[in-house]
């Protein structure tokens, strides 16, 4: 299906980030073949195209003035196979499903989006997504054994580790040296194409996850799984001050945490009957044996017990499920902000090494203050890595210049601490302008060289990692006097998808 109506286009203006861009039409491929002639007729007229799971990403990468091609809709084949611990799952298969037909087996993907029940498989390969149990179980790349793609010329390939790289690409000895030199040190990374994974494994596989529909269109992902633990537990810890919750991060990593979230004063406010302390550590450990579960719990609290200012454990599951209720009612604790005042994901995806996590929170603090724009802070403290939701008031006087400085301060900061800008969202639009001050121009000069190998009409996703030339990151805003105009009934629907999170609506039905 291909549309150009108005009110459709309008529905797809918007994705889960901070921009509003009225996409020129809209392509809803119902298989392969549809898509392989939508990519060839793209190449031959020179049509951005747009690839688009539920929409769900923030920095961007899921909008733009060309075609959309929305993968959500078809792309839903689902094939568990338990004894070789692997999963076949089309670009539409969100991770909720695949790990809902993989429960029976035993089985599972331990990288766990927050977004999980609409974040798509396309999605998280496109970003390289994580998520709390990041911290042990690594982001999304870790388990990817293959993708199905279909590249910028139409060419229909599956691509499996292990196997020759179908594309020419390849680094010398002084590239793999500037990438040595010049890659972040952090945890995660989601900031551009991941040249150092490649130059470690060698595989192709490397270079598509992460790349954010600009090097080929992923339409299946071939997941790697795990056996689910048997035993869980886990304890929320507060602190009384940002010096102690970075003190006890690397005590707790010991431990071998599943997750250890962050969840600072910010969010906190917002959270009802929520505990009265600067930050809140929660950590999960899975084990083997209920013993050994709530041993290494008890091992944690004892270490702490000089430093926390509040303890809460949980034994089981059903406990741990409790506990983790203050995490769950935040977010719509933020949806409920007065009309004015927007939750804007404009510096929300820094990652730093994990000793500057304490400065690094401390700093957003400030740069906020500074710019008279409230924030709440929260992010995956096991991996250094801080989400942060601007709440600007959008009817004060010079917001939009306060948030421009706001991302400069903080883009600035991440640098400052030897950090990177993105550690699972990706790059988007938004990030595509400052990578060159994290990895210097001879490394973007390789990524440019990278995107030309697998798309010279550069018609996949244009201006997302590498940026465009006109890039200014807060330009197409969804809020505000600029804004693009929609219509009024579909504007108000795409706000209420963002207030409840419900990405998994099909967007055509927003125009009904």
């Amino acid at each position: 299906m291909f549309v150009t109506d108005p009110r459709i286009r309008a529905a797809y203006a918007e994705g889960a980030g901070i921009y509003r861009i009225i996409p020129a039409a809209v392509a809803i491929p119902e298989n392969t073949d549809e898509l392989v002639r939508l990519v060839r007729e793209a190449a031959r007229a020179g049509t951005p195209l747009i690839p688009r799971g539920a929409g769900s990403g923030m920095p961007g990468g899921n909008v733009g003035s060309g075609t959309i091609v929305d993968l959500s809709i078809a792309f839903s084949d689902l094939v568990v196979d338990s004894q070789a611990r692997t999963v076949r799952a089309g670009a539409a298969v969100t991770w909720a499903q695949l790990n809902d037909a993989a429960k029976p087996y035993g089985l599972r993907l331990p990288p766990d989006p927050s977004s999980g029940a609409f974040a798509t498989s396309g999605g998280m390969v496109a970003t390289n997504a994580a998520g709390p149990r990041t911290v042990r179980y690594g982001s999304v790349r870790r388990w990817v054994e293959g993708v199905e793609v279909v590249d910028a010329d139409g060419t229909v390939r599956t691509v499996k580790r292990g196997h020759e790289p179908g594309k020419q690409f390849t680094l010398t000895t002084d590239d793999r040296r500037l990438i040595t030199d010049h890659f972040p040190k952090t945890r995660k990374n989601s900031s551009g194409y991941a040249l150092d994974k490649f130059a470690e494994t060698g595989d192709e596989v490397d270079l598509l996850v992460g790349s954010e529909g600009t090097l080929a269109i992923v339409t299946a992902v071939h997941w790697r799984l795990d056996p689910i633990p048997p035993d869980v537990a886990g304890a929320a810890l507060g602190f009384a001050d940002l010096a102690a919750m970075t003190e006890a991060v690397p005590s707790l990593i010991s431990l071998n945490p599943s997750a250890l979230e962050l969840l600072d004063r910010t969010l906190l406010q917002f959270v009802p009957d929520a505990p009265d302390v600067a930050c809140l550590l929660l950590v999960e450990f899975e084990r083997d044996t209920a013993a050994a579960v709530r041993g290494v719990v008890g091992d944690a609290v004892r270490g702490l017990k000089h430093s926390v200012a509040h303890v809460e454990t949980a034994v089981d599951r059903a406990g741990l499920e409790r506990l983790w209720t203050v995490r769950r009612l935040a977010s719509p604790a933020l949806a409920r902000l007065p009309l004015s005042q927007r939750s804007l994901q404009v510096i929300e995806d820094g990652c730093v090494p994990l000793h500057r996590l304490g400065e690094y929170v401390a700093g957003l603090g400030q740069a906020a203050d500074r710019r008279g724009i409230p924030v709440a802070i929260f992010g995956h403290a096991g991996d250094g890595h801080v989400h942060v939701n601007a709440l600007p008031d959008t009817q004060r006087d010079g917001w939009r210049d306060a948030l421009e400085g706001l991302f400069e301060d903080v883009t600035a900061l991440v640098l400052r601490l030897g950090g990177i800008p993105a550690g699972e969202h990706g790059v988007g639009r938004l990030r595509a302008g400052v990578l060159e001050r994290f990895y210097g121009k001879e490394v973007m000069s390789l990524f440019r060289d990278l995107k030309r190998a697998y798309d010279p009409l550069s018609i996949l996703n244009p201006g997302v990692i590498i940026p465009a030339s006109d890039w200014a990151p807060l330009a197409a805003l969804k809020v505000g006097d600029g804004a693009a105009p929609i219509p009024d009934e579909i504007a108000t629907r795409l706000r209420e998808v963002e207030r409840s999170a419900a990405w998994a609506t099909p967007k055509r039905e927003l125009t009904r």
